[in-house]
């Protein structure tokens, strides 16, 4: 990372280059242990509203504390979920921030995190460049909150515009004394790293389609290749996808003057050790193609690249941490677009494992660039295969915007992303593939078609994707209610870059 001023002041300036220079750097954080000589333009403390009076010593002085207890008393401060209240000490110059948690028997992951970030927003629009986080009031049974506590300052750094960035650029942390230095240098840097690859997740899925196409991507992803010697990255093009016969691929990209890649990104740095493959849905823009989609919110179809997006966050994070296992990022990018050459419902198209596919439906497409990734992923002999994509609607109005959908045919492996999921809380749920929703995909024209019936729509996706890893142990997951938000808060989580970063660390 570099601090780097970019303005726009020349007209002449290539706007593509602009963006790209924009993704590259942001603000610098240096993050420290806190002590008693510690000197922060605020501090933060969380309180809990059945906890009142538990208030740390360590970081507030007696004259505040007794200010506290007097305004705890008034009621002005509650610790209720969500509330915020500022003290300031003229005599120790001082200032304090008290974020409240709710009942401390109710706290969970996401209220936790919610506060983190909503106390850092607050108190970046003060423009101050040091604060202080206290730690030492927080307990969740298997999580790590203070590195939960760093990525989501860190992602409050994040802004795509570059505008109205933030000042910050230190953070005291005022952990537990059991902890030792070492431990906590470890902790801060993974932190970071992971905070890294999930804004750079963000970063490329509000990129406008016009900048973030296929080739876009592919070009993003061999700059990882800068951070590690063992992340080597190849692109394939459309010429070499048909002679791998990737049939169904390139039939999602015939309608665009955008060509289909396939990224491979190897981040290999153990001999002789099987890989984690993770294959990520790249479409950059998704209109539905002849199936058109309504013209409504069609702008968020920008986000349909998020599975792709999140391997890269994954692979960069992995890289930057110089993690000692061999995973593999895997990217089918391709644009879905109307015109007199696309995909017709009806087209039956011959994927790369010899299955043909009738095309009932041109915009369940994120099923078909996937099939021949799986495939194809089969050849680097992997462990576990694990894909990400913004599949379906029904996976949202089944589930909501809060768990991913996951599909497995592997219930150790399955275990294993639930597992994940509880420690660092993006959270999923696990659907069905009974035999019955694969009746749904028989068809009359082809060994299977794309879509199945009216009802369970996400769970014949995965199960059309299953039909390509019946030799692997695989999981597929859902992010079309997760990958993005809406409304004021609209732009790209991330997600599930913390959720595959730690199954990836926790694998090896």
């Amino acid at each position: 990372k570099f601090k780097v001023l970019i303005t726009r002041s020349n007209k002449n300036v290539n706007l593509n280059h602009y963006i790209i220079i924009t993704l590259l750097f942001g603000n610098i954080m240096k993050y420290t242990r806190f002590n008693k000589n510690s000197k922060a333009e605020y501090n933060l403390i969380f309180i809990y509203e059945d906890k009142l009076m538990s208030l740390n010593k360590s970081v507030l002085t007696d004259a505040v504390r007794e200010d506290v207890k007097l305004a705890i008393s008034n009621k002005l401060v509650t610790g209720k979920s969500g509330s915020m209240n500022t003290f300031s000490s003229k005599m120790y110059e001082k200032n304090y921030f008290l974020v409240g948690l709710g009942q401390k028997s109710k706290l969970t992951i996401q209220i936790y995190e919610k506060s983190v970030n909503s106390a850092i927003k607050k108190i970046n629009s003060y423009n101050i460049n040091s604060i202080s986080l206290d730690l030492n009031n927080i307990a969740i049974s298997g999580y790590d909150h203070i590195k939960a506590g760093i990525i989501e300052i860190e992602k409050t750094q994040y802004n795509y515009r570059q505008k109205d960035l933030s000042t910050l650029k230190e953070c005291l942390l005022n952990v537990s004394s059991r902890i030792k230095n070492k431990e906590l240098t470890s902790t801060i840097n993974t932190s970071v790293a992971i905070a890294n690859g999930l804004n750079k997740a963000r970063m490329l899925g509000d990129t406008p389609p016009n900048i973030c196409n296929p080739t876009f991507l592919a070009k993003e992803a061999k700059k990882l290749e800068k951070l590690n010697p063992y992340l080597k990255v190849e692109i394939l093009d459309e010429k070499q996808m048909r002679t791998l016969k990737m049939g169904s691929l390139l039939s999602v990209s015939q309608g665009s003057t955008q060509p289909a890649k396939l990224v491979i990104i190897k981040y290999m740095p153990v001999k002789n050790k099987q890989p984690i493959v993770l294959v990520g849905k790249g479409i950059t823009f998704d209109t539905g193609g002849i199936s058109l989609k309504p013209s409504p919110n069609m702008d968020e179809m920008k986000y349909d690249m998020s599975g792709a997006g999140s391997v890269i966050g994954t692979m960069q994070a992995c890289a930057e941490m110089n993690l000692k296992n061999n995973v593999i990022g895997i990217l089918a990018c391709a644009e879905n677009m109307p015109s007199g050459v696309a995909t017709r419902p009806g087209d039956v198209v011959t994927s790369m494992s010899g299955l043909t596919i009738e095309i009932l439906n041109t915009d369940a497409e994120g099923r078909l660039v996937l099939c021949d990734a799986l495939t194809f992923s089969k050849k680097y002999k992997p462990k576990y295969i694990l894909d990400m994509a913004t599949l379906t609607g029904a996976c949202l109005v089944g589930l909501g915007k809060y768990p991913s959908g996951l599909f497995s045919n592997n219930n150790v492996l399955s275990k294993k992303i639930k597992d994940s999921a509880d420690k660092t809380g993006d959270r999923v749920w696990e659907l069905p593939l009974y035999s019955d929703y694969f009746d749904e995909l028989k068809t009359n024209f082809a060994d299977i078609q794309n879509i199945g019936g009216r009802y369970g729509g996400a769970i014949t996706a995965a199960a059309f994707l299953a039909n390509f890893t019946k030799d692997e142990k695989w999981a597929h997951l859902d992010i079309a209610g997760t990958a993005w938000d809406s409304g004021n808060d609209k732009g790209s989580t991330g997600r599930p870059v913390k959720l595959l970063t730690d199954f990836v660390m926790s694998n090896k």
